[in-house]
């Protein structure tokens, strides 16, 4: 744990302290910081997380999906939408059925050693 003993000049509203900007040179850059949280909020749903379990093996036909969650139409689709627009899944129309895959199968890799950090 790091203590900072900060002191103020006399008529100045800055501190002395020199360790923050050597802190946030390492902090991603807002926009950066934005993309990650948006993604995280993506993945913050069990529903959402299931589906990225469900395409860990390859890809799926939505219908397949529908099944395996047993939830309705619309609340499947709601959670492919939110995952399909941050890029984390993708998915390709054939015929009346659309096909959805992992954008990036290391996502479930994070979300493992995630599960592993709060064990």
């Amino acid at each position: 744990m790091i203590f900072i003993t900060m002191t103020t000049k006399e008529n100045d509203n800055c501190c002395e302290c020199k360790l923050t900007t050597e802190l946030l040179k390492d902090i991603p850059k807002n926009e950066e910081l934005e993309e990650m949280s948006d993604i995280f909020k993506s993945i913050a749903d069990p529903t959402r997380l299931k589906i990225l379990f469900l395409l860990r093996n390859g890809e799926l036909c939505v219908c397949e999906i529908f099944e395996a969650l047993d939830k309705s139409q619309s609340t499947v689709s709601h959670h492919l939408h939110i995952l399909k627009k941050e890029n984390i899944i993708n998915g390709r129309k054939e015929g009346k059925w659309i096909y959805y895959t992992l954008n990036n199968p290391q996502i479930l890799e994070i979300i493992n050693k995630f599960s592993d950090v709060i064990k």
